[in-house]
């Protein structure tokens, strides 16, 4: 199960949402006629009068705007120029058509420029490639005053067209540009499915954490000798995080990261997907159980046991819960494609997020300090910084699952977009809900250990620093124009940042950076020899 986590664990990706513009050229300086901001573009297809298809184009950086509403764009008929570059002045008649050219030869500019002086009323551009592009000005271009709108068409769309025009079918098109929502109702339910996530598993965390104090307290007071080892044992088989531990994460994740960019395909998807069913089987069986266990019917399924060749001792509970779970985990991965799938993908994946802040945490603030710096970082850097040397972004590459033929990688959270013209997801990756849950869970455990309220504790202050970190990065998400951006850029200044604050308002700061949860073990029992 471990091993599962590491490799789930590793992805930090960026809250963004699906079907956005691929190529980006946003380095290109702007200037007049030449400042328009990048838009997609609908363009349904109609051949001989009856709707055919739907496409999808960019806007240039030049030329007017387009309209939003799709009931006010004109239908307009498609001729192909002759030359098919439009780069000369076109043989054929364009007066009051859409003209559809090649990519190549000459500028964009120049081939909106020829369009224009022509009469056509907008040019189509189609793309060598499958994917959009953004088209922009040369630095040395001077005649920019172009007054028909260019819209970049993925290479199938302009050869569907073209393999029509040369069958003499007629073939009109409309262009119009809706807009985004300023906020969609997915974000909504994404914010509040991360904040639940991390609140249900900061509670089992901490009643764990209780429970085993309990536990151990009365050993105590029993003189028993199971003592002597407790100390180097954490509760509920839990696993802390050494401030070494917190630094190789971040290596390890950039490892990860980079060999997912190099190697993304169809394939290393499926292995991804294998992995995040294992995980996920994992995370849901231990969910289950733990929930069926609350239930006096079940407790006693849940606490006998017996032994399972290769597995070893299992509980009655978990025999009965886990062929659910994996045929759960299979059926998803079989189905993945269908259009309502993310339901599953996202039950899988809150199970194995909840379970992983229930055996991972956090002993103190200083290693919870280090592994959020850390991220924070790691986050920047692959986002943004990663631009210079490889051209993009590599982790809204890895995210959106670019040349691997799927929607992106399993390991994040996706609620379709309601309002959106433009469909796609609205997401979040794992690590933007694991990394600061790590810290809101280590606050819940203290506050309870040391016998604080909700008033005098941290988890609320801390619970809420995450809320409005995560909200913060939904309004700089749609400040971007719905860009992905490194969640963990605004999470971790909130979360740590109130933390780290309000502990040296206190005087606190020292025992939660260097012990961390209040010392819970009475001094060792001598036990005298019997007379």
């Amino acid at each position: 199960m471990l091993c599962v986590v590491g490799v789930l664990l590793v992805m930090s990706v960026t809250l963004g949402s699906a079907g956005d513009i691929v190529h980006q050229d946003d380095l290109t300086p702007s200037k007049k006629g030449c400042d328009n901001k990048f838009v997609l573009v609908k363009v349904p297809i109609w051949i001989n009068s009856i709707e055919d298809s739907e496409y999808v184009g960019v806007g240039a950086r030049f030329g007017p705007t387009l309209e939003s509403k799709e009931k006010r764009a004109n239908r307009t008929q498609v001729v192909l120029a002759d030359p098919p570059d439009c780069c000369s002045k076109p043989k054929n008649n364009l007066t009051g058509e859409v003209v559809l050219v090649h990519r190549g030869n000459c500028s964009f500019t120049k081939k909106a420029n020829i369009a224009e002086e022509s009469l056509a009323i907008a040019i189509l551009i189609i793309n060598n490639r499958t994917e959009l592009f953004k088209m922009v000005c040369e630095h040395n271009e001077t005649d920019l005053d172009i007054k028909i709108p260019t819209v970049m068409l993925p290479q199938d769309a302009g050869m569907h067209m073209i393999s029509q025009l040369e069958k003499n079918s007629r073939v009109s098109v409309q262009l119009y540009s809706p807009r985004r929502p300023l906020v969609d109702i997915a974000e909504v339910f994404l914010w509040l499915m991360a904040v639940g996530t991390i609140l249900c598993a900061s509670y089992w965390s901490a009643w764990s954490a209780r429970e085993a104090a309990i536990e151990q307290d009365k050993l105590l007071k029993d003189g028993s000798d199971e003592v002597l080892n407790l100390e180097d044992v954490g509760p509920s088989g839990s696993v802390d995080i050494s401030t070494t531990a917190a630094i190789l994460f971040v290596v390890i994740a950039s490892c990860f990261l980079v060999m997912l960019y190099k190697l993304m395909s169809t394939w290393f998807i499926e292995i991804l997907v294998v992995l995040f069913c294992i995980g996920g089987v994992e995370g849901l069986q231990t969910c289950l159980v733990a929930l069926f266990t609350c239930f006096r019917w079940f407790e006693h399924a849940g606490q006998s046991f017996v032994k399972v060749p290769l597995l070893g001792a299992m509980s009655y509970l978990t025999l009965a819960i886990s062929p659910f779970c994996i045929a759960f985990a299979v059926v998803w991965g079989v189905k993945r494609q269908l259009s309502f799938a993310w339901i599953g993908q996202d039950i899988l994946g809150i199970a194995l997020i909840i379970t992983v802040l229930q055996i991972v945490r956090v002993p103190n603030l200083k290693v919870g300090t280090v592994l959020l710096g850390c991220a924070f970082l790691y986050d920047i850097f692959w986002v943004f910084v990663s631009k210079w040397w490889f051209h993009e972004s590599v982790m809204i590459v890895v995210a959106r699952g670019d040349k691997s033929g799927e929607d992106g990688i399993p390991m994040l959270l996706k609620i379709p977009r309601m309002f959106d013209p433009w469909g796609g997801y609205s997401v979040i990756g794992f690590g933007d809900i694991i990394l600061p849950g790590l810290l809101v869970a280590f606050s819940l455990r203290y506050d309870w250990l040391s016998k604080r309220s909700l008033r005098t504790g941290y988890f609320v202050w801390a619970m809420t620093a995450y809320g409005l970190g995560l909200l913060i990065t939904y309004v700089a998400l749609n400040l971007m124009d719905g860009h992905g951006q490194p969640a963990l850029l605004y999470i971790v200044p909130f979360t740590l940042g109130t933390f780290l604050t309000l502990g040296k308002k206190r005087g606190d700061l020292h025992i939660l950076w260097t012990r961390g949860e209040p010392e819970r073990h009475c001094p060792h029992i001598q036990l005298q020899p019997s007379q």
